[in-house]
């Protein structure tokens, strides 16, 4: 099992990371001041290739420039430009747009979330499987969390375990998280072991835990009774079954996000789901 399906990730990291200290975008501008020469001919393209978001028998394009009401269509162009200027071909973005648009219609992944597990009260959730020692976790651990607190009217965010079999430190790390979350640590003690990534070990899961006010008593009790470890194993069947290959994989009210989860395809993904919802899955009636 690879660690993300967001290829390339580790071109893509420092992008991710830098765009969770701006603010995402709050307005339908798509902007392609930045596109070289060469990204902004495979975005034309791909705005010329593909059709209206909102049904129109018109281009991608000459929706957005005819159709101001058609917000789908400005936040695929938006997309579109973001891919773009990561080196993506037009139509490897057509790929990408397709697939976006066709998870709203597919049917919806639900999932048995403890509360505890869970910040924020907004309308859309995103639910977050992730490994404690997946590189590629730990870059979008901030990223999302930054995103749910600056979005908390509009999001919340879960978190589900999915240890991978080939590190010896993810079940463990997850039981502790899951003993944290019983005990009203899980956020301080989930933060503090993606922190210690790099010299994670038995002795600092329990370092950690100690720190956030768990005994070691009850961490051996934890680890002797498999309670938690049954539990870890409950999430990460749960992730299997709604199609979870690799990690980071994030879902937005059940919909599975392919894309490379910035702050700025957060925030478009978030107000599409949310004007997806307004309008009943038609897209053209989306309050202005």
């Amino acid at each position: 099992m690879v660690h993300s399906p967001f290829l390339p990730w580790c071109a893509a990291a420092a992008l991710a990371a830098s765009a969770a200290l701006a603010a995402p975008p709050d307005s339908l501008a798509i902007d392609t001041s930045a596109l070289s020469p060469a990204a902004r001919a495979e975005y034309d393209r791909a705005l010329q290739d593909e059709f209206c978001g909102c049904g129109s028998p018109h281009s991608l394009g000459q929706c957005v420039q005819s159709h101001p009401e058609c917000r789908h269509s400005r936040r695929l162009a938006q997309i579109a430009a973001i891919e773009a200027g990561r080196g993506v071909t037009a139509a490897e973005i057509g790929v990408e747009l397709a697939r976006y648009d066709q998870g709203f219609r597919d049917a919806r992944q639900s999932f048995k979330v403890d509360e505890r597990q869970c910040r924020g009260k907004g309308a859309v959730t995103l639910v977050e499987f992730s490994d404690f020692e997946c590189p590629h976790c730990a870059v979008l651990r901030p990223i999302l969390e930054k995103f749910a607190a600056d979005n908390a009217s509009k999001v919340r965010l879960c978190w589900m375990s999915f240890p991978l079999t080939q590190h010896p430190n993810s079940m463990p790390a997850a039981q502790a998280t899951l003993l944290a979350r019983d005990k009203g640590k899980m956020w301080a003690v989930h933060d503090a072991i993606f922190e210690n990534q790099r010299r994670l070990s038995p002795d600092v899961i329990q370092e950690i835990l100690v720190q956030a006010g768990i005994s070691t008593a009850d961490w051996r009790k934890a680890l002797a009774d498999k309670t938690y470890k049954e539990q870890a194993e409950t999430q990460r069947a749960a992730g299997v079954a709604a199609g979870v290959d690799a990690t980071p994989t994030v879902f937005v009210n059940g919909r599975k996000l392919d894309l490379i989860p910035s702050a700025e395809i957060l925030a478009i993904t978030v107000d599409d789901e949310l004007d997806w919802q307004k309008t009943r899955g038609t897209w053209t009636t989306a309050t202005r």
